[in-house]
Order: C-alpha cells, then structure tokens, then sequence
C-alpha cells in the first residue's frame, strides 16, 4: 500500500475542518467518544440526515472512522492520523517561515 500524500491529505483534513458543523461533530466524538448519527443529532444543534452528510465528509477526510454496531447501526469514531500529518504540514511550512521572518526581523531591528 503507498503512503497517503502528506500534502493531499493535509488538504482533505483542512477543507473537512472548515465548515463549523464538522468541527462541532469532531468535538463532540472527542468529548463523548464513538457515536451513530443519531447520537449526534441528540446532542446537536442539527438533523440526523445533515450530521449523516457531514460524517461521510469527514470519513471521505478521513478523519472519522465507520463501524458496524449492533442492529445495523452505524458507529463513528475518530482517527487522529489524518490530523497528525496535518499538523506535520504546518510544522514544515512553520519552520520555512521561521528562517527567513527571524532575518526580516533582525534586518529591521537593524534599521532602527
């Protein structure tokens, strides 16, 4: 199997954690732990069909995880991988940045 691409996958994890709702739901599996829908849709704010789409967003980011529980219902869980190489991806571009602002700032410390 290949290694996801640190880069695609860094944007499927951005691009899923830009709507609020997804944050919402990510939030509450953290807080609460593996969840159907409709468990989600009981603690917030939004339907059970709209907490379905959005978790097959963040499955397709991979950032929820999909198991089969009992009576067919459908159980989601975290996986933190996908936002781990994310946090990777910003270290990297922190640390691009970090040479080159620490130069600015001397140079303009210099000016002074």
């Amino acid at each position: 199997m290949d290694k996801p691409d640190p880069e695609a996958v860094a944007q499927d994890v951005f691009a899923a954690l830009a709507d609020p709702t997804r944050r919402s739901i990510l939030a509450a599996l953290a807080m609460n732990g593996p969840a159907t829908a409709t468990d989600l849709a009981n603690r917030l704010p939004i339907t059970r069909q709209a907490i379905a789409k959005h978790l097959t967003l963040l499955a397709e980011a991979r950032l929820v995880v999909a198991a089969p529980g009992e009576r067919r219902r459908v159980r989601y869980r975290l996986d933190s991988a996908p936002m781990k190489i994310a946090q990777n991806f910003l270290a990297a571009l922190a640390r691009d940045w970090d040479g080159p602002l620490a130069a600015l700032r001397d140079h303009l410390g210099d000016q002074s």
